[in-house]
């Protein structure tokens, strides 16, 4: 049993080190947690939850049950973070024009300020991976990345 085991391993991670969709959510995870690391020294409310509800906020407001499904999770859990957002003033939430009785998530003055700050950490990191890579292949990749992202999004499930 502990030589199938062993097998079982061993084949595990030789299928995810060939595969790119475990590589690439390896790298975006591994970019996040340095990222709200750099975040933390200036803002240490910042927790990873929260970089993966703000990115998919649109700037007019977004309601919770398209946030839910956009990151994957409960509305429920969706509020939960917005109340901690809500309460460190970087995400209100108001009326919905189109719906009166449902509410829009959006960012206050201060949440677009801290957008931007949060992007400017990004930024910082794209340049040290570039500096490392070489422009010419950060382009590339940025490249083959945007394609991606268009071929996901237009991909029937």
């Amino acid at each position: 049993m502990a030589r199938t085991k062993a097998d079982f391993g061993a084949t595990l991670e030789s299928a995810k080190a060939r595969s790119v969709g475990q590589l690439l959510l390896r790298a975006a995870r591994l970019w996040n947690e340095q990222a709200v690391r750099r975040l933390r020294a200036t803002n240490p409310s910042v927790r990873p939850a929260h970089t993966l509800l703000l990115p998919h906020i649109d700037l007019e407001g977004t309601n919770a049950t398209e946030l839910a499904a956009r990151i994957g999770v409960s509305k429920q859990a969706v509020g939960e973070l917005v109340d901690d957002l809500e309460a460190q003033g970087l995400l209100e939430r108001v009326p919905d024009p189109r719906d009166r009785r449902a509410k829009l998530v959006r960012f206050t003055a201060k949440g677009r300020k801290g957008l931007l700050a949060g992007l400017a950490v990004l930024m910082e990191k794209e340049a040290e991976v570039a500096a490392r890579l070489g422009e010419r292949q950060m382009e590339s990749l940025g490249r083959t990345l945007r394609l991606l992202v268009e071929i996901l999004e237009t991909s029937e499930e």
